[in-house]
């Protein structure tokens, strides 16, 4: 199942790239489900990993999720990714909620995830510095670091992984400690 929604994967999101680079974009649902990886040996859960942004980005359906990959598969996805018909902000703030009451599984999907974007956050923020923001839909660093931050407050139940610490340390290199929230 892996390795079928990795070549599922890699055809929905053929020719497309990280936002502002030359990295196709595939990479990024590889590291998630790298990380997930790190956490289960379920194949669904790393499949779902693979496949989270194929219906927010590459105009895949629930029912040919379900059809290829099962019940469990579609669901994951589908409570993964975001209504691209709302605001950034009505997007996020969702996204926000929907993880304070999560699956144990959602969670480790969204640490994947985000986790991977964060790497790739930081490591572009340390070259192009504040013009990197530039490239994202919302272009303000302060909101950027609110829903990054926002994502490690409802996973702290991970706090004590690995992943999570390399998280909140590239939030923290990145956006600076919150203020206000405990991590």
């Amino acid at each position: 199942m892996v390795e079928e929604a990795a070549v599922f994967a890699s055809k929905a999101h053929e020719g497309v790239f990280r936002k502002g680079t030359d990295i196709p974009y595939i990479t990024h649902p590889m590291e998630t489900a790298l990380i997930v990886s790190g956490f289960t040996q379920d194949e669904e859960l790393i499949a779902a990993a693979l496949l989270h942004d194929v219906v927010e980005d590459a105009g895949v359906t629930g029912d040919e999720l379900r059809a290829r990959f099962g019940e469990r598969v579609a669901a994951l996805v589908l409570q993964a990714s975001e209504d691209k018909s709302k605001t950034w902000q009505e997007r996020k703030s969702a996204a926000l909620n929907r993880l304070q009451n999560a699956s144990w599984e959602l969670k480790v999907l969204a640490l994947g995830d985000k986790l991977s974007n964060m790497r790739s956050t930081a490591r572009d923020y340390l070259v192009m510095g504040d013009a990197l923001w530039d490239r994202f839909n919302e272009k303000r660093k302060s909101k950027q670091g609110w829903y990054y931050w926002g994502i490690a407050q409802a996973l702290q139940e991970f706090r004590d992984h690995i992943y999570y610490k390399e998280y909140v340390m590239l939030c923290t290199e990145v956006f600076g400690r919150p203020e206000g929230i405990r991590i």
